[in-house]
């Protein structure tokens, strides 16, 4: 295993010693010397092979590690070692997971492929959204919502981070009626349609509801996977694998670990993760929308999430996935259809493009909002100018009306 840092040493350390304790502290050192350290021990010790300016790579021998356990390769490599005083600075910008560890893992059940079979769409990219506002609705009217999505266009329904069980809208009565509209407006529009509902809970009662998702013939659930856990989102996605459903993604709380540039988590980390682990979508950014994310870093979770392989670079590592499916790559948040281009060019076709406000804000509502974004991502996959597209096609003139080609601050 090995794990690309940035760091800087405290006051008083030299660059030597503080990477020498960061390979200590997350394998088996500690602050004086021991009289048990004995030599077939001293052999497992992580140890820093590369230093070039505030970057370090560090070797893992694989004996350090439970397979099949990311809690417990957190617990080493992102452990103790962000609180040394050694250090002002450090954040762990890449692992690279060698082939047995990976052979460990499930990974992602279905990838973009199978979903694409399921969900009988050949090859645009895929369509989401999240009705707003994203908590107080009712279930009735949160029901009411998604059909009209569905009726407009959208392929699939999807619950914000924040909704779970509240009083105004219960898990399993919302899981009910959205699935009982599902059906209808299959039957109606002849496409296949589906719901991102968000189990995320207690382990045990977020296994409870992914159980009843199955007993509704849902083919996908939703988990926050940090605020959930590594240990909760390995369980439950050892239950979806059992009963042939998709997991959705969704990234809540990222940014307090990989926000900072000098300290904590990447997101790149993050990410290949849920890879690891086997999420089948994940929230990446847009690049264009309101979330904090360049060009280059949108791109760099795309293609560690999607690729066979990876190549290496200044903050990055080399990654052989060793066959693991693909995650899709999820773009959200602050999206509307005048960006669509933009998304398509960024992130191809291989996505989900998923649409909140930027659907139930447009001016004749939900349904309009939803045909707009159809229409965006078919003058898009025609290669025809949106503005030349809205002349015929009024929901997306509207759309083009209000929000122009803006992009959210």
């Amino acid at each position: 295993m090995i794990c690309l840092f940035y760091f800087e040493p405290a006051k008083g350390i030299s660059v030597k010693e503080a990477v020498g304790r960061v390979a200590s502290e997350s394998s088996n050192g500690t602050w004086t010397s021991l009289s048990t350290l004995k030599e077939h021990i001293r052999k497992i010790r992580a140890r820093a092979f590369e230093i070039k300016g505030n970057y370090v790579k560090i070797a893992y021998p694989i004996e350090l590690f439970e397979f099949g356990n990311v809690p417990q390769l957190m617990s080493s490599v992102a452990g103790n070692i962000f609180g040394m005083k050694a250090i002002k600075n450090l954040k762990l910008l890449d692992i690279m997971f060698p082939k047995a560890y990976i052979k460990s893992f499930d990974g992602p059940g279905f990838g973009v492929h199978g979903v694409r079979k399921f969900m009988k769409i050949k090859d645009r990219p895929l369509t989401c959204t999240v009705p707003k506002p994203k908590v107080g609705m009712t279930t009735v009217e949160h029901a009411k919502v998604g059909m009209d999505a569905w009726l407009g266009g959208v392929d699939f329904l999807k619950d914000d981070e924040n909704l779970s069980d509240q009083k105004f809208n219960r898990f399993y009565k919302r899981a009910e009626l959205c699935f009982k509209v599902r059906d209808m407006v299959e039957k109606k529009t002849g496409e296949r349609k589906s719901y991102f509902i968000n189990v995320t809970a207690e382990t045990k009662e977020m296994l409870k509801r992914a159980k009843f998702v199955a007993d509704l013939n849902g083919e996908y659930v939703m988990i926050d996977f940090l605020t959930a856990g590594f240990a909760g989102f390995q369980s439950l996605r050892d239950f979806c694998h059992d009963n042939k459903i998709a997991i959705h993604v969704h990234r809540a709380m990222h940014a307090a670990f990989d926000r900072n540039p000098k300290h904590g988590v990447s997101m790149l980390v993050l990410a290949k993760l849920v890879r690891l682990i086997g999420g089948d979508n994940m929230h990446i950014g847009t690049a264009v929308g309101k979330l904090v994310g360049s060009r280059e870093d949108v791109m760099l979770y795309r293609d560690s999430i999607s690729n066979s392989k990876i190549s290496g670079g200044k903050e990055n590592l080399y990654q052989d996935w060793q066959g693991l499916k693909d995650t899709i790559p999820v773009s959200s948040g602050g999206l509307h259809p005048g960006l669509v281009p933009n998304i398509i060019g960024l992130l191809g076709n291989d996505c989900v493009l998923q649409l909140g406000g930027g659907i139930h804000g447009h001016p004749n509502g939900t349904i309009s909002g939803a045909m707009a974004f159809r229409q965006a991502l078919d003058a898009t996959l025609k290669g025809i100018d949106l503005g030349d597209y809205a002349v015929e096609h009024k929901e997306l003139r509207d759309a083009l009306r209000m929000w122009g080609y803006s992009r959210p601050v």
